[in-house]
């Protein structure tokens, strides 16, 4: 996962911060729906905290940036309910991982692993999806997941330096996205 900096302020994070970012940033995929393979996986972060000994206060606060920071939650309207400069830190850095040359290989990667066809121009990207409808994704192709969720991260970052980074890693999708349309439909 990319880290980013703090944004706006002169003065260096205080070490408490940066553990929390550390923290959440380290665990925010364990747990998550998409590798669950088990339900009773949810807690495992919420167990793990726990037996590491994190105060009540400082585990809610990590489990919060984990919980609400997924783009299903963003589309729900959930994701800002309780907005920190951490908090747009670690989404912002899970976002960048996710678009750009490594992102692109991640998601063809993922549609992969998950036997989901890999473009059928028949099927076409959902435009405005509700967190229910984004979650059933056997339903699309992984060429559609760039329409459904990849090229609106760049929009949808919360520092500045994830603004910065995004703008050159979203161009890339977008090239890439052109030139694999015309190898499609075989203009190139």
């Amino acid at each position: 996962m990319t880290l980013l900096t703090f944004g706006g302020s002169e003065t260096s994070p205080s070490p408490s911060r940066v553990r929390k970012v550390e923290l959440a940033a380290l665990l925010h995929d364990i747990g998550d729906y998409k590798y669950l393979r088990d339900p009773s996986e949810e807690k495992i972060v919420e167990n793990f905290l726990e037996d590491e000994g994190l105060e009540e206060s400082k585990k809610m606060r990590i489990l919060n940036i984990i919980k609400k920071m997924g783009f299903k939650d963003e589309i729900a309207g959930l994701a800002n309910a309780e907005f920190s400069p951490e908090f747009g830190v670690v989404q912002d850095a899970d976002r960048l991982d996710a678009i750009g040359a490594i992102g692109i290989a991640r998601c063809f990667t993922f549609g992969g692993s998950r036997n989901r066809v890999l473009h059928d121009p028949a099927i076409k990207p959902r435009s405005d999806v509700s967190k229910e409808q984004y979650m059933k994704k056997e339903e699309q192709t992984t060429v559609n997941h760039f329409h459904e969720k990849l090229l609106k991260l760049k929009d949808l970052m919360k520092t500045e330096a994830g603004q910065r980074r995004a703008e050159k890693r979203h161009k890339f999708m977008e090239e890439f996205l052109m030139e694999f349309y015309e190898e499609w439909d075989g203009k190139a």
